[in-house]
């Protein structure tokens, strides 16, 4: 999550929802993973103002309180730099089985890519390693694990969360992934989808860059939520570039 623009962008459009839309959003979001609702966490209070001025980011994995997991993760990933930044955390719920979903909001195309900047060596091998067992848990058996590192980084590196915690945990962390894509927004410099229908190329080509077997076991644990940021049918136009 970035500098969240005022009154436009994924971010904005995302804390709509959760402050405005809350019980509308868990209804889409349990239709498409599957459950029956969804309890979300709250944002923690931050001292630094920023980037999202008086509240904190979940940051990688620290809303998960087990301390096995955390020792885990502490070999599994970088402890410096930029960890994995989530737009929101919450539990879906299944019959007696709670699962903790992990959500990225996008709102243009733009914010599809990313690359990975991480400057030290040993964490250039540590990040290596992870993505090439999460690339091979994701069935790619075509593509080099550089293209894991660009233009995609963001997406294969949340991908590497959902492998660790349903992999390399024990007993296994049941986790998905929710990827929430909205449409409707028009903005200056940006390319903004105006339908689901838009979204679907770029992220065909994201995941055919990647080699995904999208019939990987895996892969079942990641979704796509498409939003509009108005149903009522009007779209939100700002002459803004951030985001």
């Amino acid at each position: 999550m970035g500098k969240i623009g005022y009154g436009y962008g994924s971010e904005w459009h995302l804390l709509r929802y959760l402050g405005y839309h809350r019980a509308h959003l868990s209804q889409k979001v349990a239709e498409v993973v599957g459950g029956q609702d969804v309890e979300w966490l709250d944002f923690g209070f931050s001292p630094e103002n920023a980037p999202l001025q008086d509240d904190g980011e979940f940051v990688g994995l620290e809303f998960i309180q087990d301390p096995r997991v955390q020792e885990r993760w502490k070999s599994f990933w970088p402890q410096t730099g930029n960890a994995q930044n989530w737009d929101a955390v919450g539990q879906a719920h299944f019959g007696d089985t709670t699962e903790w979903l992990l959500v990225e909001a996008k709102g243009h195309l733009g914010e599809l890519e990313s690359e990975c900047g991480a400057t030290s060596r040993v964490s250039q091998q540590i990040i290596r390693s992870a993505l090439e067992k999460t690339s091979k848990a994701f069935g790619n058996c075509r593509q080099p694990i550089e293209n894991w590192f660009a233009p995609y980084y963001q997406y294969a590196n949340r991908l590497a969360v959902l492998y660790f915690l349903m992999k390399e945990c024990t007993p296994v962390v049941k986790t998905r992934l929710l990827f929430i894509y909205f449409y409707g927004e028009n903005r200056e410099g940006c390319k903004c989808p105006q339908s689901e229908q838009e979204w679907l190329p770029a992220i065909q080509k994201m995941t055919e860059w990647l080699g995904i077997d999208r019939d990987s076991e895996l892969m079942q644990r990641v979704h796509y939520l498409f939003l509009p940021v108005n149903p009522a049918g009007v779209g939100v136009r700002a002459k803004a570039n951030g985001g």
